[in-house]
């Protein structure tokens, strides 16, 4: 038989109980990029049925992750669309009525059990060394004894009537076939007494309501997938069943749970590390999921061509700082000068090297400290801490250095005759610079490092970096000539600064 295949549909549906993790801007990532691979809909769906673990301003902290990752929606709460609302609060009343006909139809039934008998119950099971679950004391209630319990207005929930016998089985992209014994499944509640409907009855509702065509989600929802199958047929929903796609877990270096100290901090505050959102969406598509070749740094349309479903590792995927911090300087190696700017300026401007109206009166000079410096750095941050002296002339300088090169009675002379061999430069840039110190070095008779560590130290007033020459050009004559003068005078005075 022909059957057409449905344009593809997929969602990320957050919790509002916090910040957007690595985890579930890996979740939404692999949900968008298969979307855009498939050119299908990617939609943003908030699940904030359980209103006691709602954290006021989550809502806009997930939208600021996704958005700081570059992974719009086609629909959702704030850009709308055909089947909103995409919040799942302002959905109750659908909840109520799949619930009602749940019951109506027999899959579903009123418990009117308090929480003290549940309590009680659960804590007879644990004494007794019993798996905890629902007892169904209520499943078989009569007609009578229900309208009992309604007329005396005897708070209830709705639980799922769950078969007695036979097996709940469901296709994994990933796992193949997967398949569950009915025997360990709860009667779970699908609808409590507050009005709201629990994660499993809105989620499945939602799914079909919205033409959900794939569940790209953690492994750890694979326990609720049979509960969601068995709520499909008992809609009779069951020909539009969504394909299950199961993720890994991320785990730490040591292979245990992510922490917030081993990278399950927010999305967001990977930007305060110094990350590019570039590098960090790179890095977290490679979590469970490989392109195929050796191909790690891609671009974003890279990876859209590339993303398929069956190169996902089912597997857990390791978090590993030091191949993102890789990744990142790879990026800031390949990005324009002036891309990277707006990115580092603002650290700048933070620790007071630069004012705010610097960056346009000197955007060329900035662009040219950041090309110099951007094949030596790892994050973002890099450039503050080596690049600084670059902005500000150095005002101690490092004690170690200072004592190797600046302690032989010579070096003061000798950086007083560079600085008036530079000042008398012309073209100043890497070359002439280097044929300068070439010369005085020549004529002295000694090795040029007698020069060329003096010299860093005075300009820069620590002893590694790039290139000598090449941070000499970048920094101009007037600020090295200026720099070599103030040294001078430090080392004849005896006022040296150190760190």
């Amino acid at each position: 038989m022909n059957m057409e295949r449905s344009p593809v549909r997929v969602r990320f549906a957050p919790s509002p109980t916090g910040y957007l993790h690595i985890g579930g801007a890996r979740t939404a990532l692999f949900n968008w990029l298969f979307a855009r691979h498939e050119q299908g809909t990617f939609i943003l769906r908030i699940e904030d049925t359980d209103q006691t673990r709602v954290v006021e301003g989550a809502i806009d902290a997930i939208f600021a992750g996704l958005r700081w990752l570059g992974l719009e929606w086609d629909e959702g709460p704030d850009v709308g669309g055909p089947v909103g609302p995409y919040v799942q609060s302002r959905r109750l009343d659908i909840y109520r009525k799949h619930a009602e006909d749940l019951i109506a139809n027999g899959h579903a039934y009123r418990c009117f059990c308090s929480e003290e008998r549940l309590a009680e119950l659960r804590e007879a099971q644990r004494l007794a060394k019993k798996s905890p679950g629902y007892d169904r004391r209520c499943r078989n209630l009569s007609a009578e004894e229900i309208q009992t319990a309604l007329d005396s207005q005897t708070p209830f929930v709705v639980r799922m009537k769950i078969p007695l016998s036979g097996e709940t089985r469901f296709e994994d992209k990933i796992r193949g076939t997967v398949e569950y014994d009915n025997k360990v499944l709860d009667d779970f509640v699908l609808f409590k007494s507050d009005g709201y409907p629990t994660y499993h009855l809105a989620n499945v509702v939602d799914d079909h309501l919205m033409g959900i065509t794939h569940v790209i989600r953690g492994e750890e929802w694979i326990p609720s997938t049979p509960k969601h199958v068995l709520l499909y047929n008992a809609f009779g929903w069951a020909d539009s069943l969504p394909e299950f796609v199961h993720v890994p877990s991320i785990l730490s270096p040591d292979g245990g749970k992510l922490s917030k100290r081993k990278g399950a901090a927010a999305v967001t505050d990977f930007a305060e590390m110094g990350y590019l959102p570039e590098a960090v969406r790179n890095f977290i598509a490679l979590l469970g999921w490989s392109p195929g070749g050796d191909r790690e740094k891609m671009t974003l349309e890279e990876m859209i061509a590339a993303f398929t479903l069956d190169r996902v590792n089912p597997k857990g995927a390791i978090f590993d700082e030091p191949k993102l911090e890789w990744l990142n300087s790879e990026y800031m190696k390949d990005m324009a000068a002036v891309d990277l700017l707006p990115r580092i300026a603002p650290l700048w401007i933070e620790k007071g090297l630069i004012a705010e109206e610097d960056v346009e009166r000197d955007r060329e000079y900035l662009c040219r400290v950041i090309e110099l410096f951007k094949g030596r750095t790892r994050r973002t941050h890099d450039f503050v801490d080596l690049a600084g002296f670059c902005l500000r002339a150095p005002t101690s300088y490092d004690e170690k250095a200072r004592a190797k090169h600046w302690s032989d009675p010579a070096a003061a002379d000798r950086l007083a005759a560079a600085a008036e061999a530079f000042a008398n430069l012309e073209p100043f840039d890497a070359r002439s610079t280097e044929d300068a110190v070439r010369l005085l070095s020549e004529r002295e008779g000694v090795s040029a490092s007698g020069y060329i560590h003096p010299i860093r130290l005075a300009v820069s007033g620590m002893s590694f970096g790039p290139g000598l020459f090449e941070m000499l050009e970048v920094l101009g004559k007037a600020r090295v000539v200026e720099r070599l003068r103030t040294a001078v005078r430090l080392i004849r005075s005896g006022r040296v600064g150190t760190d």
